[in-house]
């Protein structure tokens, strides 16, 4: 074998090692964050469950004679504004997400509040149609402090894989930005209460 074949051969080998490396990475970082995205889908998708049960719990509650209007109208508002604050998977900025977390925040003061007023009204706390949307609601609660839990575990996957070295060189260059957690209010550890014991209250 002639000695010039040699360098050849090692400096081929190499770059064949750093090409499949440099694409190794690109994939595993491409799916890491579509993966991280899905579940931001999903996180939207249980608020957006919650924003049309509430939108039917309201339709119930209108139908009660005198019910607060003024706890009605600022749930009517929240929802509207809940509803209108949408964030591209592909641009979750932390200034977005925090006007996303506050527009929800917003309903859940809102819906607890109504959910209080509810007491005053025998009527609507024997209405198995507000009962059951209230059920729902429940578990709509728990269902959203999972996939927000899965999102936040999907994104922590993906910053790992793009802030270490040497992957973090690769991330520069091919721009895979760091993705925002979701940062949970606090007391927001556990899901938001939206159920009442109607027939065991305490004097």
């Amino acid at each position: 074998m002639k000695k010039w074949l040699i360098p050849v051969i090692i400096i081929a080998v190499i770059a064949f090692g750093m090409y499949n490396w440099v694409v190794g990475f690109q994939n595993k970082a491409v799916e890491t964050q579509e993966n991280a995205k899905t579940t931001w889908s999903n996180v939207e998708s249980s608020y957006q469950r919650r924003n049309d049960l509430i939108g039917n719990l309201v339709k119930t509650v209108q139908g009660a004679a005198d019910f607060e209007k003024e706890t009605l109208t600022d749930v009517i508002n929240a929802r509207a504004k809940a509803t209108s604050v949408n964030i591209n998977a592909g641009d979750l900025t932390p200034d977005k997400m925090a006007q996303f977390q506050q527009a929800q925040a917003g309903m859940s003061g809102a819906l607890s509040k109504l959910l209080v007023s509810v007491e005053r009204y025998p009527e609507l706390k024997a209405n198995q149609n507000f009962l059951e949307l209230q059920s729902q609601l429940e578990g709509t609660e728990n269902r959203i402090n999972v996939a927000r839990n899965r999102f936040n575990e999907s994104v922590n996957i993906y910053n790992q894989l793009i802030k270490k070295f040497p992957g973090s060189f690769l991330a520069g260059l091919m721009n895979f930005d760091e993705m925002t957690r979701y940062q949970s209010d606090e007391g927001s550890e556990k899901a938001s209460d939206v159920s009442f014991d109607f027939g065991n209250k305490k004097e």
